[in-house]
């Protein structure tokens, strides 16, 4: 058999985008960027424990826009990483399989990702205004 007329395997493009297939992939990538903002929090530590003359470079530096904005899809990655995890161990308990229920479940992870991330971030953004 030739290699040029060998079936080919599905692919991403072959499916229909569901919730579930974007929540796995996004369970990946906030697990990634948990590692990277964490570093940042944990250096940011460090050097507010440790390294007083460096600090103020540190605090300038979270606390500028992009700080901000990396701060903030910190927490996004946070509690979206949180509610998927649960979601996952209840799929580990064999609850929750069927298409609706894990649909359901999904949205219920995107609704609780932004719940949280709103009222962990509205009392700063509220205080930020005075």
């Amino acid at each position: 058999m030739s290699k040029d007329i060998r079936p080919t395997s599905p692919h991403l493009t072959v499916y229909r985008w569901q919730i579930t297939m974007v929540l796995s992939i996004m369970h990946r990538i906030t697990g990634m960027g948990l590692v990277v903002g964490t570093a940042l929090l944990v250096a940011w530590l460090y050097v507010a424990a440790y390294d007083a003359a460096n600090y103020s470079y540190m605090h300038d530096l979270l606390s500028s826009i992009p700080g901000k904005l990396l701060l903030l899809g910190w927490t996004l990655a946070f509690y979206f990483h949180l509610a998927n995890g649960i979601r996952h161990l209840f799929w580990d308990m064999g609850q929750g399989f069927s298409i609706p229920q894990t649909t359901r479940s999904g949205w219920a992870v995107l609704i609780f990702t932004l719940i949280m991330t709103g009222a962990t971030w509205c009392p700063y953004v509220m205080d930020a205004g005075q």
